[in-house]
């Protein structure tokens, strides 16, 4: 009989020990990311060492508020989950129901740090940003900008009452290789990409239509965009439509090495000849 308790006590131990590595191995996976405040709709899985019965997942309420056995109702909202860990040790300590107890908390998800990423991206949506995420990483957590997607990225974030806005050009950003544009992002921020500038090509061309804007782009890469001039086409006489700073619509005479401006339209006129 002896020999079946050690037996049994040793099983215990073994399982215990295995406990132990998983929830250290799950922590040290989060160990190099700073830790996220908790907040309404998050969920947290809680372990008390020995004692199983204690062992519970339970979801941030919107009060901020989450319910553990024997203690009731905890407020966690703003606290660490180390914090939320301490908190807990503390209670259980000061009401005598436990000595010396070995919580562990993990994440299993943390709906109240989201980003909002809209515009031309693959997936728009809302995003979690469990410790530090910058904005190349959330970008590619949407899969990208889409082709008709603009190289400029608009951040805005809320300073409590108020709100900020920055335009940050990622393109130039990986051209140049200073990375100090690749700002942290906060919960709460919102993500836009705009839309490319576009430019219209009629008239005397293969393909009119409207296309993207690149960069510098000149009114002889305008033409071969659009498929180059027609048997009946000319360069002589180029015209352009633009609107100026107030919204009136100007029509300029282009040369070929001009640059193309935004929602400019090219016309391409008849060879009289």
């Amino acid at each position: 009989m002896k020999n079946i308790m050690n037996k049994g006590q040793l099983l215990m131990m073994v399982l215990a020990m295995l406990w132990i590595t998983s929830i250290g191995n799950a922590i040290a996976a989060a160990g190099d990311k700073k830790e996220s405040a908790l907040g309404p709709g998050d969920t947290l899985k809680i372990f008390v060492f020995g004692q199983p019965d204690m062992t519970t997942e339970v979801k941030v309420s919107e009060t901020g508020n989450i319910t553990f056995p024997l203690l009731g109702e905890i407020f966690v909202d703003g606290l660490t989950p180390s914090e939320t860990e301490r908190k807990i040790v503390n209670l259980l300590e000061s009401k005598d129901i436990l000595r010396k107890p070995q919580v562990n908390i993990i994440t299993a998800s943390l709906q109240s740090q989201m980003v909002s990423v809209l515009g031309y991206v693959r997936n728009q949506g809302r995003y979690p940003i469990e410790g530090k995420r910058r904005l190349t990483e959330i970008l590619a957590m949407a899969g990208g900008i889409v082709p008709d997607g603009a190289d400029q990225i608009t951040l805005i974030r809320s300073g409590g009452s108020k709100y900020s806005k920055e335009v940050i050009d990622v393109l130039e950003m990986i051209r140049s290789g200073d990375l100090t544009r690749d700002l942290n992002i906060r919960s709460d921020d919102l993500v836009y990409v705009e839309r490319a500038p576009r430019f219209y090509i009629y008239g005397e061309v293969q393909r009119a239509g409207v296309y993207k804007l690149e960069r510098n782009m000149t009114v002889m890469q305008a033409l071969s965009v659009g498929g180059g001039l027609t048997q009946r086409g000319t360069e002589r006489g180029l015209r352009i439509q633009r609107r100026d700073t107030e919204g009136n619509l100007q029509i300029l005479t282009a040369k070929a090495s001009d640059l193309v401006e935004p929602d400019d339209v090219i016309y391409i006129k008849e060879s009289l000849f």
